[in-house]
């Protein structure tokens, strides 16, 4: 997969966001996400902490969560909501899992 592939609007692309912002912007872009929707999350890293983090305040079954690219520059994966969710615990802080 290449991301050029991708339309615009689906990439999000937080590899030059600071650490402290990333989880709460893209919390934000999930709460946003209409069922059956999807987003293509674009890190420096794997953003493994971040599917733990949606799946205990959503709910796993919520989370679709497929890798598009794994590389050392650069991991891409298809967030997609797959049922409709309320967060069930508080947000974490913000530099929950955030490893830069």
């Amino acid at each position: 997969m290449i991301l050029t592939e991708i339309p615009q609007d689906k990439l999000f692309d937080v590899r030059e966001l600071p650490c402290s912002t990333k989880h709460p912007l893209i919390l934000q872009r999930w709460d946003s996400l209409p069922v059956g929707d999807y987003f293509v999350l674009v890190n420096g890293h794997d953003p493994k902490p971040l599917r733990y983090q949606i799946e205990a305040e959503y709910g796993q079954e919520t989370l679709g969560w497929d890798y598009l690219v794994q590389s050392q520059e650069a991991v891409a994966v298809k967030v997609i909501k797959k049922a409709a969710s309320t967060r069930t615990q508080p947000e974490a802080p913000a530099s929950y899992g955030c490893q830069h």
